[in-house]
This record gives structure tokens, sequence and C-alpha cells, in this order.
């Protein structure tokens, strides 16, 4: 779908280039475009790069445990059926908290191991369950204390404070959690009625 919606975008900036006259504008854009996206990409990699460091000193120093052992009892509320020595759990919680400290690439391989273990124990193969409805909720709206991409993005773009929107972020992303999560429970009582 997205690759329509893309195409559409061409072929309408292309037709309205031409009917004003200035299709030339075309060819120096992508160009230009081109270019100044090699450059924020070049620019972005040392950023990545220490920030991609910084998350990997605290995973090996023992701080992503530290946020686990914190987030053990929040996620007992989310997941109340689920047994907190479960592999499920365990997947999750990492998962959550490498969320948490930006680690998104970090996060991804746990998001799969939780999801691979919550679908062992579903009842029926065929229809995601709850847990599997709510781990999802939780890992889409991902709560996060340091957003490393955006600050990294913001920097290449020459941000004179690119770490600025670290308070924001982590009030949006408490917001789409919190909404997240409501949406969830609520869509979950209602296909419940629906089941019945």
């Amino acid at each position: 779908m997205i690759n329509i919606i893309w195409l559409g975008m061409i072929v309408i900036s292309l037709i309205a280039a031409a009917a004003g006259g200035r299709i030339d504008l075309v060819t120096e854009t992508i160009f230009s475009s081109a270019e100044q996206a090699v450059g924020v990409a070049f620019s972005m990699i040392s950023i990545m790069t220490f920030w991609l460091g910084i998350m990997k000193i605290i995973e090996k120093s023992g701080l992503i445990r530290l946020v686990v052992l914190l987030l053990r009892p929040f996620s007992a509320l989310l997941f109340p059926r689920l047994p907190r020595n479960h592999p499920a759990m365990n997947a999750i919680l990492m998962n959550m908290s490498a969320n948490l400290l930006g680690m998104g690439s970090a996060a991804t391989p746990f998001g799969l191991k939780a999801m691979q273990a919550l679908q062992q124990i579903n009842d029926d193969p065929e229809t995601a369950s709850d847990e599997m409805c709510t781990f999802l909720a939780v890992n889409t709206s991902s709560l996060t204390l340091i957003p490393t991409t955006v600050v990294a993005m913001r920097a290449a773009s020459g941000s004179t404070n690119p770490a600025e929107i670290v308070g924001t972020t982590l009030i949006a992303t408490f917001a789409g959690f919190v909404a997240g999560i409501i949406t969830e429970r609520f869509l979950r009582r209602f296909t419940a009625g629906k089941r019945r």
C-alpha cells in the first residue's frame, strides 16, 4: 500500500511540474536531495556510534538488569495471567528495558522471543491472545527515556541542541503508552463481549 502512495506522489509531482513548465526543477531537486541525504547519513554515523556505544556500556554494566527489576512489578499489572518466571515475561521485560533506554535495535530480538513464547501458551494459535495484544501495544508505544535515533538525526541536520527533545519525547511516549494500554484494554473487553 505504501508503495502505491509513493508512486502516486511521484506521478502527481511530475504532472504538476510538467503542467507548470518547471520540469527542469525535478532533475535538479532529485540530485540535490540525494546529495543532502548522503550528507545526513554520513554525519549520523558518528552520533549513532556514540549512542550505541553508550547503550552497550549500559547493557554490559548491568544497568539494564536494574531496569528489569524496576519494571517487574509494573509488568505483573500488565500481564496478570502470565507467570512471573515464564520465559515470555523475561523477554518482555528485556524488550521494555531496551526500549526504555532507547536501544530499539536491541529490543527487537527480545520482542520476537516474547511473541514466540506467548504463542506457545496460546490456546488458539490462529488468534492472538490477550497477552500478545497487550505486549504489542506496550512494544509499539514503547516509553522512551533517551530517543537516540532522533537525537542523532537532529545533530546530523545541524541542530544546535539536539538533545533538547528528551523531555518532550518522554511526555509524548508516556502519553502514547497510556493511550495504547487503555485502547488495548477497551478493545479486549469489546471483543470478549463479541466472543460470548
